[in-house]
C-alpha cells in the first residue's frame, strides 16, 4: 500500500550519516516507520527503510502533503535530484 510520495529537490552530504534527500511531499504522508522505495526514471532502484525523517531541525514521525522534509535512507547514498 502506497502511503505517500515525495520528490527529491536537493541532496546534502552529512558526515557519519551519508546522503540526506531534501524532499517535497507530493501526495499522502511520509511516515518514519514506513518502508521506502526509490524510483528513478520509472524504475525502482532501492527498497528499504527510512533512517531519519526531519522537518527543519526537529525529528518528526510523519510529514503531510505539501510540506518539505529531509529523508535519510538506510544503507543507500546514491540519491539524485528528481528521484521519487
Amino acid at each position: 500500500v502506497v502511503l505517500g510520495e515525495a520528490e527529491v529537490r536537493e541532496t546534502f552530504k552529512v558526515p557519519r550519516i551519508g546522503t540526506v534527500a531534501g524532499c517535497s511531499v507530493r501526495s499522502g504522508t511520509i511516515n518514519r516507520l514506513g518502508r521506502i522505495r526509490v524510483i528513478r526514471d520509472g524504475v525502482e532502484i532501492y527498497d528499504g527503510a527510512i533512517g531519519s525523517l526531519r522537518r527543519f531541525k526537529e525529528d518528526v514521525k510523519e510529514v503531510r502533503e505539501g510540506f518539505e522534509c529531509g529523508i535519510g535512507v538506510e544503507n543507500f547514498n546514491d540519491l539524485k535530484i528528481g528521484d521519487v
